[in-house]
């Protein structure tokens, strides 16, 4: 796990894929984070693929390097929205408080993945394959 995290850590922003329908669509995100061995996303709870992941929580995020190796990690998203996690994401990104508070309105909705499969790959042929 924290191979993966590291690598979206050191490569951000990256891709969030998800479907709205039949029809899938991606979105850059840039906070993630780890906690009790499960990577953590954060999306606005109004916003579009907020209701993408609820109606349907399959998931795919991906990401390229400098160098030009990709990860392209999938599972099932799984929202937790306990004090705790939400605390240690505004610990981790503070200006995310600034964003979503009593006063905006506005609530972070938070999710790991369920099942979480990375591959980690490059032009050469290298590859790996890493199950958390």
């Amino acid at each position: 796990m924290e191979e993966v995290l590291s690598f979206l850590q050191e490569n951000s922003p990256f891709y969030l894929a998800s479907v709205d329908g039949t029809t899938p669509k991606v979105r850059p995100l840039g906070f993630c984070m780890g906690v009790d061995g499960k990577i953590y996303f954060g999306i606005g709870t109004f916003k579009p693929s907020y209701a993408q992941l609820t109606a349907n929580a399959a998931v795919e995020i991906s990401t390229t390097s400098k160098t030009m190796e990709w990860i392209r990690l999938r599972g099932t998203a799984v929202f937790d929205e306990s004090a705790a996690v939400t605390a240690k994401a505004f610990e981790v990104m503070p200006n995310l408080k600034a964003m979503y508070n009593e006063e905006t309105g506005r609530t972070l909705g938070l999710f790991y993945l369920k099942d979480a499969v990375a591959e980690i790959a490059d032009m050469k042929g290298g590859f790996k394959e890493i199950k958390f």
